[in-house]
């Protein structure tokens, strides 16, 4: 499975590099008090669960899609922790988007945790008090979502 979604090629022939504004999800997932993160295959980094919402598909369902198809695990969503804004992300071929990402606090179900598709080399659970190096966007967002608050969180 690529890890750019089929609709994003197709846009992608239309717009060719042009920015895209796309609506993406993390899910951070909790069992007990270890937290689901995974290495991924185009950086390295350890992040939670991410994906791109398909065109009409509920976020919240996406991110239980997005942690089915990466981790190989069921997942319970319990909310909406905090949205942010990354700005003009640049690949290796040129292609320019934007991503509005909402953030979900997330509760395992069943399943045990695996590399599930070529967007990860790793997938481990970390105690939420060891966790591994991270971009501070992500450690961000695992924040908010580890925080039991109600509210989400509108970040920058």
């Amino acid at each position: 499975m690529s890890p750019v979604p089929e609709f994003i090629l197709e846009i992608r022939e239309m717009v060719g590099t042009h920015p895209l504004w796309l609506p993406g999800v993390t899910a951070v997932v909790r069992r007990d008090d270890e937290v689901l993160m995974v290495r991924r295959s185009d950086n390295g980094a350890w992040t939670p669960v991410t994906g791109i919402v398909d065109p009409g598909e509920e976020p919240a369902v996406a991110a239980a899609r997005e942690a089915l198809e990466e981790t190989g695990v069921v997942i319970r969503v319990d909310r909406l922790a905090s949205t942010s804004v990354m700005r003009d992300v640049v690949y290796d071929n040129g292609d320019r988007a934007s991503y509005l990402d909402l953030t979900f606090a997330c509760t395992w179900v069943s399943g045990e945790a695996h590399v599930a598709d070529d967007e990860s080399t790793d997938v481990r659970w970390f105690p939420v008090d060891a966790l591994p190096p991270m971009p501070a966007s992500m450690a961000r967002r695992v924040a908010d979502a580890l925080a039991d608050e109600r509210e989400a969180r509108f970040t920058g």
